[in-house]
């Protein structure tokens, strides 16, 4: 039995990346998730870690473990070992393979997979609730005033594309109540309805992100109580778009400390590091006292290796020496 690790890398929205292989392998121009072969001696993590770097000189953060999955493909027996993963890196270099793709979640079932791959797309689509169970058709998709309050939930568990995520938030900048519901749902201990209806939310914040204001401070006092990292991200997106100039000085204080804790940590997921600097650099306009703080942390993160977080990086680090040659500059 060969073990194999493979990765399902997410970017920021939400779209999967898929690579194809050559003509001269095993699977002649088949799709699959980009891994390889665990090293004796290796971690199942350092394996893949290593994989993708070598394969697609991509930095990813692993967010989470799927089960495995046996195949028999006759000439060879496998244990394909899938994570789901981060990235800020959107252009891979392929070194092994022709081609890739970035995929939303429901077309997955649509890429000519390898045929273990094709499971650990199966799984990953179940683990978020994805599937021909949970589909929603067109023709539910009504006009916004149609919303049955009692069903809200169900449908926004049962989320599976960009698509239905802009409809709901299309909706919930209609009706008040709408809105009032995706943002207590994004609290909740289910993570993939938290999920799902953070994902609404930061669509609401893309071209009204003032609607969400009078909930920043709520938002900000509960990012450290939040169970699903998804929602974690979806809202710092919100804080990093947001006119944080304007909130009180006890809550642009409590995010400087969540955001600074944040790229500190080794567990934090690329994006969520990202948007972190983001709205630092944002709070380092109000109070340049904070500038050096920013500019040492976002220096302590080159020894991470993130080509995704070391390019971020240095656009703060850009911006920073502007602030220093135009103190009044906060482009």
């Amino acid at each position: 039995m060969i073990e194999v690790t493979c990765a399902i890398i997410r970017n920021e929205d939400y779209e999967v990346l898929v690579v194809q292989r050559g003509e001269a392998t095993d699977h002649p121009l088949k799709w699959e998730f980009p891994g390889g072969k665990i090293i004796p001696g290796e971690t199942d993590e350092d394996c893949i870690i290593r994989e993708v770097e070598e394969e697609l000189s991509m930095e990813i953060v692993i967010c989470e473990r799927l089960p495995y999955v046996e195949y028999d493909y006759k000439i060879k027996q496998i244990r394909l070992i899938p994570f789901i993963c981060d990235t800020l890196d959107e252009l891979p270099l392929l070194t092994e393979h022709l081609a890739y793709k970035w995929v939303l979640p429901e077309d997955l079932g649509s890429v000519d997979f390898s045929e273990a791959d094709v499971f650990v797309a199966g799984s990953y689509l179940e683990r978020y609730g994805i599937g021909k169970d949970l589909k929603m058709e067109t023709s539910e998709l009504s006009a916004p005033a149609e919303f049955d309050y009692k069903d809200l939930q169900t449908m926004i568990n049962n989320l599976r594309s960009t698509e239905e995520a802009e409809w709901v938030a299309t909706s919930a900048i209609e009706n008040p109540v709408v809105l009032k519901k995706l943002i207590e749902f994004s609290y909740s201990s289910d993570k993939r309805l938290a999920f799902h209806s953070s994902w609404a939310l930061a669509k609401v914040c893309d071209n009204h992100p003032e609607m969400i204001f009078q909930d920043l401070p709520d938002i900000i006092e509960t990012l450290d109580k939040l169970e699903s990292e998804s929602a974690q991200r979806s809202f710092l997106r919100i804080l990093s778009l947001s006119d944080i100039n304007t909130l009180s000085k006890k809550h642009q204080g409590i995010l400087a400390d969540y955001c600074f804790t944040t790229l500190k940590s080794g567990f934090s997921a690329i994006a969520v590091k990202a948007y972190s600097m983001e709205i630092l650099y944002k709070l380092a306009v109000i109070y340049p006292e904070l500038a050096n703080e920013l500019a040492a942390t976002v220096r302590m993160l080159h020894g991470e290796g993130s080509a995704g977080i070391l390019a971020r990086g240095r656009i703060i680090m850009k911006k920073l020496a502007q602030m220093t040659k135009d103190p009044r500059s906060g482009k």
